[in-house]
């Protein structure tokens, strides 16, 4: 059973993401600042991987007349993303699947936070060239996830400074060895380097790092217009 799908997992995954990713609300925050850097007053805003809703209500609380299309293959995360924006969720529209489940838009900006760091390499790549095919010309894209050098004694390097940052915030030791183990096993993570070039590749211009937060990084690229 994907983590995803645990009842009991999904009911921790708010407090449980807080813990683990350096800065995330103002993450978000940044990421409503940015994405409205090019976004109309009234935009409509795809977000992929919207399972739990915390970027959700951040940019709806930010932007109180954008419209939302958010994308998640869970429907216990988004059933706990309707339940966090409580009145908000009138707000947003949701869709059980991978990107193939968006509507075409096209969209005035999309962010995807969270979730590419899951996807191997073209499967990545595939999901960033369909989000590019469903934005405006000149539209924003922000994306954040784990990515940080992934060869050897670099990869345990930056995952025991994850697992550290972890500790500090109250993750029990079990749990952060068993995330160290789970990543090293299954987590197709890829360096800033390979990040940014699939970015470039998928059609995304003017690409900027903006986020970097131990093992996270976060960057806003464009379609051209």
């Amino acid at each position: 059973m994907s983590s995803f799908s645990d009842p009991d997992a999904v009911s921790k995954y708010v407090a449980r993401t807080e813990r683990i990713v350096p800065g995330l609300r103002h993450l978000h925050q940044m990421t409503g600042l940015l994405l409205a850097e090019r976004a109309p007053v009234d935009a409509r805003i795809l977000v992929l991987g919207a399972g739990g809703g915390m970027e959700l209500k951040v940019l709806a609380e930010m932007h109180p007349d954008w419209r939302f299309s958010g994308v998640d293959p869970s429907a216990e995360m988004l059933h706990l993303a309707t339940v966090n924006l409580g009145a908000l969720a009138s707000r947003a529209e949701f869709h059980e699947g991978y990107i193939d489940s968006a509507p075409e838009g096209p969209f005035d900006a999309a962010a995807c936070l969270l979730t590419l760091h899951f996807l191997p390499e073209q499967e990545r790549l595939q999901t960033l060239r369909e989000v590019w095919r469903r934005l405006k010309p000149g539209a924003p894209f922000v994306v954040a996830h784990h990515s940080f050098p992934n060869k050897d004694r670099e990869l345990d390097r930056w995952l025991a400074r994850y697992a550290a940052f972890g500790a500090m915030s109250g993750v029990p030791d079990a749990q952060s060895e068993n995330s160290i183990k789970a990543m090293k096993e299954r987590l197709p993570v890829l360096s800033p380097e390979q990040d940014e070039a699939l970015l470039r590749e998928a059609g995304f211009s003017n690409i900027e790092l903006f986020y970097a937060a131990l093992t996270f990084k976060g960057w806003v690229g464009y379609k051209p217009t």
